[in-house]
């Protein structure tokens, strides 16, 4: 290639290439609105693999997106009002996170898609009535809580077969309860287990409601979905192992402290929720993009935690762990 030919060629690069730029930039801006059950402090892992997610699309916040944050900070008289703010700010897609949240969500829009980063049995609940077509503007991840959470007080009876009183700690205002403490009941008659509800709403109940467990006498608790728990798992397994209870809730719980982990990865869920976003932004409608849910579900031990509380976990569980915390 000649000289003259070689600056030609590169000069009308150069120039195509911030024009290019220039009109991408210049590209919608695609506006996502995020509702938090929890605060933004406690879900900050969560939001961090939905941004890797959207990265992984192609999607940069100041770029080609924008999120719009609302927090409920464990209040969810607030989600009413905060949803309503998101939808005031022309957002093209809701994540909502829980089933208050979604509900919520579902009640205040018909027309702006929802994406469920994160929802307990989203069939139980009446959120969808069908798994393979979603109605309307809703899609997203559930999974089914009541058999999950039924299988955690089993694993407790396995570690410790001599419990015979065993707690759930629930939040009375998350509709998702409704269907998993009946499950764990007949788990527990199965079990020959006396199973006590043990209520509580945000942090400020939660040394009350470890109280309440001492004094009745249980031998465990299972700690069960909700965004406010979610949030606090650091401290609600800090009051149970100061109460010499044995413990088991979602897999990050263990991470957290607490005894005993077991369900799915939420932080991949939120990463997965990315998916869903990206197919509706193309141009997909909620209605056809099947409710998905996860397949897999870790088991993770804590064995310092089990130090601390002078427990031995059997060799045999101890194989089945996905991670064991030493």
């Amino acid at each position: 290639m000649r000289r003259r030919e070689f600056i030609r060629l590169f000069s009308s690069t150069t120039v195509a290439w911030p024009l290019a730029a220039r009109a991408q930039q210049a590209g919608k801006v695609h506006r996502i609105g995020f509702l938090g059950s929890a605060t933004a402090r406690g879900s900050a892992k969560a939001v961090e693999s939905f941004r890797a997610g959207l990265r992984e699309f192609g999607y940069v916040e100041g770029r080609n997106i924008g999120i719009e944050f609302r927090w409920a900070e464990g209040n969810y008289d607030r989600l009413s009002d905060l949803v309503a703010d998101l939808i005031a700010t022309n957002v093209d897609v809701l994540i909502t996170h829980g089933t208050p949240g979604t509900r919520v969500a579902k009640e205040a829009t018909t027309t702006i898609p929802i994406v469920m980063a994160i929802s307990g049995d989203a069939i139980a609940t009446g959120l969808v009535s069908s798994l393979a077509r979603p109605e309307a503007n809703l899609t997203g991840s559930t999974y089914f809580l009541p058999q999950l959470n039924a299988k955690r007080l089993e694993l407790l009876k396995e570690v410790f077969p001599s419990i015979s009183r065993a707690a759930a700690l629930s939040n009375p205002d998350n509709p998702v309860s409704r269907p998993i403490i009946p499950a764990m009941q007949a788990a527990a008659a199965s079990l020959n287990v006396i199973l006590e509800v043990v209520r509580a709403q945000g942090p400020s109940e939660f040394s009350p409601a470890f109280a309440a467990m001492t004094k009745s006498r249980v031998g465990s608790v299972v700690v069960t979905e909700d965004g406010e728990f979610a949030a606090s798992f650091r401290t609600i397994a800090a009051l149970a192992l100061a109460n010499k209870l044995p413990s088991i809730g979602a897999r990050e719980y263990a991470e957290a402290g607490g005894l005993i982990g077991y369900g799915v990865n939420i932080l991949d869920l939120y990463r997965r929720a990315a998916y869903f976003v990206d197919r509706i932004l193309k141009g997909a409608k909620p209605a056809d993009l099947p409710v998905e849910q996860p397949t897999k579900f870790e088991l993770v031990i804590n064995l310092s935690t089990a130090k601390a509380l002078g427990l031995t976990i059997p060799p045999t569980l101890l194989s089945r762990a996905d991670d064991v915390i030493e």
